[in-house]
């Protein structure tokens, strides 16, 4: 059964790179609020052609809240997150598919989502559809937006060599496409770095009975083509923590299982 170890440096190249492409644009990380969402009254009128109008629609028309904004309305983003497999090898989105993102905002805090879906039911008039209906709802509420024709996980979109490294673009990009969007309270792997020992700058309590020995990433190739990456990781930010994580992978596919643990903590003084 081979093993191979895969080097720190390229695991932090790869995440930089997908991580570079997946960047939100400022605009949509930090939009304004959009008037008149949490206001009784309507706004004034600009014009007299737009005070006729809202006496001839009967009063203020709903507001189609689809641009960016603040006020904890989802919205389509622009980013495209299959752009971030360009240039990586091994790895890449099936044809006739594509990733498409949905961002919420609501103050400093934020969470994305990412769907795969059919090109021909990607375009902004049918991920809308998803939109409509939709109330303010705000971070943590597990109501997001669900488009049409969605592939149940979106790993399900990705085809590769089934190489070793192919597996572990798949599982960095999964981490990082799960977060995506994330700001604020809703931030977790991007408080986690890559490790191959255990920093030394503090004394570590393991939690579990056996200690690993290598903290290495690897992948292990099985007999009947599954695969299994593991890596770890030290998350930076309270809670201080050593991670384990592993992806096990089907003979046939992208789409992974995956185990996160607390692995070691800080002794404490």
């Amino acid at each position: 059964m081979p093993i191979q170890t895969i080097s720190l440096d390229s695991c932090q190249k790869i995440r930089q790179h997908i991580a570079t492409a997946l960047i939100v644009p400022s605009a949509e990380n930090h939009p304004r609020s959009l008037p008149g969402l949490n206001d009784d009254e309507p706004p004034e009128p600009d014009s007299l052609s737009d005070l006729g109008s809202l006496f001839s629609l009967g009063g203020m028309p709903e507001l189609e809240t689809y641009a960016p904004n603040c006020n904890g309305q989802w919205f389509i983003s622009s980013v495209n997150p299959g752009a971030a497999l360009i240039k990586l090898p091994g790895l890449k989105l099936k044809s006739a598919l594509r990733l498409v993102t949905y961002l919420l905002r609501t103050g400093t805090d934020g969470m994305g989502t990412v769907w795969a879906v059919p090109e021909k039911l990607s375009t902004t008039a049918h991920l809308q559809k998803a939109l409509i209906g939709g109330s303010t709802v705000g971070v943590g509420v597990l109501q997001v937006p669900h488009p049409v024709g969605a592939l149940a996980d979106m790993m399900e979109s990705l085809e590769g060599d089934r190489s070793p490294l192919s597996f572990v673009i798949a599982s960095i990009l999964r981490h990082e496409l799960k977060e995506m969007g994330a700001l604020g309270k809703s931030c977790d792997w991007s408080h986690h770095r890559f490790i191959n020992a255990l920093p030394s700058q503090r004394t570590w309590q393991w939690r579990v009975q056996t200690p690993p020995k290598d903290l290495s990433p690897k992948v292990v190739i099985y007999p009947d083509n599954r695969v299994a990456v593991e890596f770890f990781t030290c998350r930076i930010t309270a809670p201080v923590a050593i991670y384990q994580h592993v992806d096990q992978y089907g003979a046939d596919h992208y789409k992974a299982t995956s185990i996160s643990r607390a692995i070691a903590i800080p002794k404490k003084a």
